[in-house]
C-alpha cells in the first residue's frame, strides 16, 4: 500500500494541532466533543455484527473491537492525567503502552458494551469537571515521561477531543469503504 494512502488511513483527520492561544470557544468545542463521544461512538458500532467488530479498520490496524477498547483506556489514563495536573504542581505521569494494553483478551474478546458503558460514565464525570476550570486551572499542566514536555489541561483536553473523533473517523472511514 502507498504510503500517502496508509498515512490518510492512520490519520484520517490530520495529526492533532495545538496553539496556547486558543480561544475559549474552541475549549468549549473541545468538551462538547468529549461530551458528544460516547453516544457518536455507540451510533457508529451498536449495530455492528462480531464479524465486523473483528475486522481491522487498515491493513496492520487494530480492529472495531480494539478501538473501542482503547479508546476507553486511552481517555480513563486521561482523566487521571487531569486529575494529577489539577492536583499536583506539574507531576510526571506514568505512559502506558497502548500497543501491548490492546493485545490483552479484554481489549480482543470484550464485548464492546463493557467500554460504551464506562466511557459515558467516564465522560460525563470528565465534562462535568472540564466546565467548572477557569483560565488558572487550564494552565496547569502535566509532564510527559518520554520526551519532557509540559502538557497543560487546555492542551490536554484538545488532544483528547482530536483523539476520539480520530478515531471515529478510523470507524467511519471502514463502514463507508466496506458499505456498512
Amino acid at each position: 500500500m502507498d504510503k500517502i494512502v496508509m498515512e490518510a488511513l492512520k490519520y484520517p483527520i490530520g495529526h492533532f494541532e495545538y496553539s496556547a492561544k486558543v480561544s475559549k470557544a474552541i475549549v468549549d468545542g473541545w468538551i462538547k466533543d468529549l461530551e458528544e463521544l460516547p453516544l457518536i461512538l455507540e451510533r457508529l458500532v451498536g449495530d455492528l455484527t462480531m464479524e465486523q467488530l473483528e475486522t481491522p479498520y487498515r491493513p496492520d490496524g487494530w480492529t472495531i473491537r480494539q478501538l473501542v477498547h482503547h479508546i476507553a483506556d486511552s481517555h480513563h489514563h486521561s482523566y487521571t492525567r487531569f486529575k494529577w495536573a489539577l492536583t499536583e504542581n506539574g507531576p510526571l505521569i506514568k505512559a502506558y503502552d497502548e500497543k501491548s494494553w490492546s493485545s490483552l483478551s479484554d481489549a480482543k474478546t470484550a464485548p464492546v458494551e463493557l467500554s460504551l458503558n464506562y466511557l459515558k460514565a467516564l465522560h460525563a464525570k470528565l465534562v462535568f469537571l472540564l466546565k467548572s476550570l477557569d483560565d488558572q486551572h487550564l494552565q496547569k499542566y502535566y509532564v510527559h515521561p518520554d520526551d519532557k514536555s509540559k502538557i497543560t489541561v487546555k492542551e490536554n483536553i484538545g488532544k483528547y477531543a482530536w483523539h476520539g473523533r480520530h478515531h471515529c473517523a478510523h470507524i467511519q472511514g471502514l463502514l463507508e469503504r466496506k458499505g456498512w
